[in-house]
């Protein structure tokens, strides 16, 4: 049991072969903020017999990794109250950020259960990144051979299946005490490349799926936050977010997402591996970035809920 007034902390899920949690979920008590935090590619915690089928563990898990953005997440979500989610099983295993059936089976001992027509569905795995990796610029395949569909469907059951349930039942429990929620999937990119010659590249992307996943509003807040703070920031490109805003967006019954990505030099030490000492920065400017999306979300559930009955 967790006394009144502490924060406490689910473990969910299974990494198979390790007996450990696939991801944990910290609510604070009372949700003092309308704001869910998550970070589907945090995990860096790699079983002895995955990292064994790997041609370079170290190269897959370096490009793969959104690097120590679960670190960044943490401090945010301390410093604001917000509700956070982190993965624990690594994105080599398993890409939270995709659909089960966004998978190239012809990786697969047995290949797929039924008959697959090539579809929206799995067009990322025809690209070498669907639900598992299996091919990295650089590198080429990631595995050393296929993999048994056993193995497969475990990993699905185990970590992807209650990821999401825990990430759905926390946002309708945080529209159901506001009246709004905002979730903010947090991730990492490689520093991108200016759009234009003399111009400064964008340090951050907003993505909400073309306007469908969340209100203008709060997507016109983020930007006005970050400009205000002398940050670059794009809209939708090159990330416009995936199968996690799909899934649990629903504007219309007040839930909201966004897609957050953070250049990996702006945190990160010149090799791309470790926390720097810009680390703590980026953690307060995005603090100030979700209370001010807090406020706005606020506003938009007091605005939509519907007046009580009198009794």
């Amino acid at each position: 049991m967790v006394n009144a007034g502490e924060e406490h902390g689910q473990d969910g899920g299974l990494i198979p072969g390790t007996g450990l949690p696939a991801f944990t979920l910290h609510l604070a008590p009372g949700a003092p903020v309308p704001v869910l935090i998550a970070a589907p590619h945090g995990g860096r915690v790699y079983p002895a017999d995955v990292a064994a089928q790997m041609r370079d563990p170290a190269y897959a898990a370096l490009r793969l990794e959104d690097r120590h953005i679960d670190g960044i997440a943490g401090a945010v979500a301390e410093a604001t109250g917000a509700a956070l989610l982190v993965a624990h099983a690594p994105r080599a295993m398993l890409d939270l950020n995709r659909s089960p059936d966004d998978m190239d089976w012809s990786m697969v001992v047995g290949g797929a259960p039924s008959p697959v027509r090539h579809s929206l569905a799995n067009r990322r795995a025809r690209n070498g990144l669907g639900v598992v990796p299996r091919r990295l610029p650089g590198l080429g395949e990631i595995w050393k051979g296929r993999i048994e569909r056993g193995e497969i469907e475990a990993r699905i059951d185990t970590i992807h299946r209650p990821y999401h349930a825990a990430l759905g039942r926390a946002l309708e429990g945080l529209r159901d005490r506001w009246g709004g929620a905002l979730l903010i999937d947090l991730h990492s990119m490689p520093p991108l490349q200016p759009r234009h010659a003399g111009q400064p590249a964008a340090e951050f992307v907003i993505g909400d799926r073309f306007g469908a996943s969340s209100d203008r509003a709060l997507v016109s807040a983020a930007f006005a936050y970050l400009g205000a703070q002398g940050r670059v920031a794009a809209h939708n490109r090159p990330y416009a977010g995936g199968y996690v805003l799909d899934r649990h967006a629903a504007p219309a019954r007040g839930i909201h997402a966004l897609q957050l990505e953070v250049c990996r030099s702006s945190y990160l030490d010149a090799a791309l591996t470790e926390p720097s000492v810009r680390a703590a920065g980026v953690a307060r400017l995005l603090t100030g970035l979700v209370r001010q999306l807090a406020v706005e979300v606020a506003a938009l559930g007091a605005a939509g809920r519907m007046p009580l009955a009198a009794e």
